[in-house]
């Protein structure tokens, strides 16, 4: 209770470093097993010590700090992730090794090292399991931190501004953050645990590898797109693998399929929550788009009518648009065939739109959020019944009333950060020798963390590890940027927040 937040953090990924160093002892990999078992003693010693330096200090503990060690945990753990990593590899750079662990941190998933065979297997292990801490990170920060701060899509709901802690409104019922923090890590923990666990004994059950389906596990849970084989086109699975992923891809969706302790807009039923809805509605509808244009550009297309092909190319539609919606980026085995019968030659704009669109408030996804854009859905209806009927006052419920006025002013307002953020990043990155395209697809990747996207959205995959260093570091705060979003970071500038 009395130990700075960060120093928790950092001796749980200390710990974390002996998962795969006890992996790689059972797989005969002594010198991996050795670069994580020492890197973790290591930690655990500096936080020893650092722990008995402060433990008689009283601590000061309150939302901005809170909000200032989420910036600092994805900043600076992985420079401390990335030593072991890049003493396990002894053919990588430093920063290599340091894009990769902010990439995992972030749950972005971008690939630096060109194949999946150049990393050994504890390594790989490593990856996911840094990106899957990162993702029960964001769930328990999202409602112990992002929540009462009226930030991360909670601003287009709640009565506060931006920043603004609903505590600082009452001073009398002031809540003790840290408290806040452990009853929550101890309620959604367990949850995210149960969950993953059960994944891995699904696709374990569907004939896929133990190690390949922890892996993906724990890249589905956290979204992060990272698979020891490059993707799962190659797995074992197969179709059932892909079914299993797709049922546990809808947890990105909204925060309603596993908690109800941050109720965005009045409604705790999952078929009411609005977010849900309009998720179901871009999984089914963009699939069936691409599926009918087949017979709608019959000249353009030479695919056969086959129905076997027509199902094939309908599922990988469907699971890939799933993926990219939930800012995870698993291709489906049948994405190729879903291409061909559609006849689109440039489906990654529609990738790189459904990225940005992103998945739902307070879950691993990344991306604008799925409820600023209903919330802007809502305000463009209303603003269409006033041209009609410009005395006319509207009738929607108590949440929605919210989410017309000031919610949607707000949710415009972010994606016009949004906007802004990605022409700025675009144009740091042309700066130094990157084209163009290639710098819009990494931005776009960067600030919705989906990674995937430099390999899919162009006509060629971008190769990271020819990139320029400062390319690489403006790369590293996009990723974070994109993790935490434009209003969090201006929201720890306002000196009405630290003054409160």
């Amino acid at each position: 209770m009395r130990l700075p937040l960060l120093l928790l953090i950092w001796g749980v990924f200390a710990l974390a470093m002996w998962i795969p160093a006890v992996h790689a002892v059972l797989v005969n990999d002594h010198q991996t097993s050795q670069s994580f078992f020492y890197a973790g003693v290591v930690g655990l010693v500096l936080v020893t010590f650092i722990g008995l330096s402060v433990a008689n200090r009283v601590p000061r503990y309150g939302m901005p700090g809170q909000l200032m060690t989420l910036l600092a945990t994805f900043v600076f753990l992985p420079l401390y992730l990335a030593i072991p990593l890049q003493d396990a590899l002894r053919n990588t750079s430093y920063l290599n090794a340091y894009f990769d662990m902010v990439s995992a941190l972030t749950t972005t998933g971008a690939d630096i090292f060109d194949t999946p065979g150049r990393l050994p297997q504890s390594v790989h292990l490593w990856r996911a399991l840094v990106a899957w801490l990162g993702g029960l990170f964001m769930w328990i920060a999202a409602s112990a931190v992002l929540a009462p701060l009226s930030l991360g899509g909670f601003e287009v709901t709640t009565r506060a501004e931006p920043g603004r802690s609903d505590a600082i409104l009452h001073e009398s019922h002031r809540p003790d953050p840290r408290r806040k923090l452990i009853l929550v890590t101890t309620a959604l923990a367990p949850v995210y645990a149960s969950l993953t666990l059960a994944l891995w004994v699904l696709l374990v059950l569907c004939g896929e590898g133990a190690l390949v389906a922890i892996c993906h596990a724990m890249s589905i849970m956290a979204t992060s797109g990272l698979s020891p084989i490059g993707g799962i086109d190659a797995a074992q699975a197969g179709i059932a693998g892909e079914m299993v992923m797709f049922l546990f891809l809808l947890f990105g969706l909204s925060r309603l399929t596993f908690s109800s302790d941050t109720v965005a807009v009045g409604h705790s039923r999952l078929d009411q929550d609005p977010e849900f809805r309009i998720g179901i509605l871009i999984i089914f509808g963009v699939p069936v788009l691409l599926f009918l244009r087949h017979w709608l550009a019959a000249l353009e297309v030479n695919a056969t009518d086959d129905l076997s092909m027509a199902l094939a190319s309908f599922w990988g539609a469907l699971f890939t648009i799933t993926s990219f919606l939930t800012t995870n980026g698993f291709e489906s085995a049948y994405w190729l065939s879903a291409q061909e019968w559609s006849g689109l030659e440039t489906p990654g704009m529609i990738l790189l739109g459904l990225a940005v669109m992103g998945g739902g408030v307070a879950t691993t996804a990344g991306g604008v959020k799925l409820l600023r854009v209903y919330a802007l859905y809502l305000n463009g209806l209303r603003e269409m019944e006033r041209l009609v009927l410009p005395s006319s006052v509207s009738g929607e419920g108590r949440g929605n009333r919210r989410l017309q006025s000031n919610g949607a002013f707000v949710a415009w307002i972010f994606f016009m950060l949004f906007a802004l953020s990605l022409t700025m990043i675009s144009i740091a990155l042309s700066a130094f020798g990157v084209p163009f395209e290639e710098a819009m697809i990494l931005a776009v990747a960067g600030l919705s963390t989906t990674g995937p996207l430099i390999e899919a959205a162009g006509q060629v995959p971008i190769d990271l590890t020819l990139m320029a260093a400062p390319a690489k570091l403006i790369l590293c705060f996009a990723m974070v940027l994109g993790r935490l979003e434009t209003l969090a970071i201006i929201a720890l500038l306002s000196p009405n927040l630290w003054r409160s």
